[in-house]
């Protein structure tokens, strides 16, 4: 949550007259107090967090849903049930990295609420030849970051900065969550 990107991202967001509320699952609370190292809570604990962040904020019928990686894919998956306006997805997390049968995106293809998922074109965890070819639902639209991996980074050499990769997924979700 405190990563240099994602406080950018934040402070984009911010800069634009949209309010973020941040928040760390118990798994990322308890690494920071240094008590625990290891996988990540299980996906029962991870949803009932982000219900229980929904309801703190009153409810989802005025709340854009977002997170990096694993905590867009949970809000995903409670963006129905909880009628979210949409939800907005920095990396989303397709299948685990070197094994794209393992698809997690079942979910995906019934998914009402309007989604935007801002990916890196070679995201390992789902790179843009693979996303093509995936059934999601019209609902999902994908903006690319072009040569972008998992964090927006770009190879060495591009003539792209990471930087610069960033105010584009920032502009894209600006967007986005003022067209919603």
């Amino acid at each position: 949550m405190d990563g240099a990107a994602m406080n950018h991202v934040a402070h984009g967001f911010a800069a634009a007259q949209i309010r973020v509320v941040r928040f760390e699952f118990p798994y990322m609370a308890a690494r920071r107090r240094g008590e625990r190292r290891g996988a990540p809570d299980r996906q029962p604990v991870l949803l009932d967090c982000w219900r229980d962040v929904v309801s703190e904020l009153g409810g989802g019928s005025r709340l854009v849903l977002g997170g990096k990686s694993l905590g867009g894919r949970m809000a995903t998956m409670i963006a129905d049930e909880v009628g979210a306006r949409g939800v907005l997805c920095f990396g989303y997390p397709f299948h685990p990295p070197g094994q794209p049968a393992k698809l997690r995106t079942a979910h995906l293809e019934t998914l009402r609420t309007p989604l935007l998922i801002v990916q890196g074109s070679r995201d390992p965890f789902g790179s843009q030849e693979e996303v093509g070819t995936y059934a999601l639902s019209q609902s999902i639209r994908v903006e690319w970051i072009p040569g972008g991996d998992h964090s927006f980074k770009p190879r060495a050499g591009s003539s792209l900065t990471e930087r610069e990769n960033l105010e584009t997924a920032i502009g894209a979700g600006v967007r986005f969550v003022t067209s919603v």
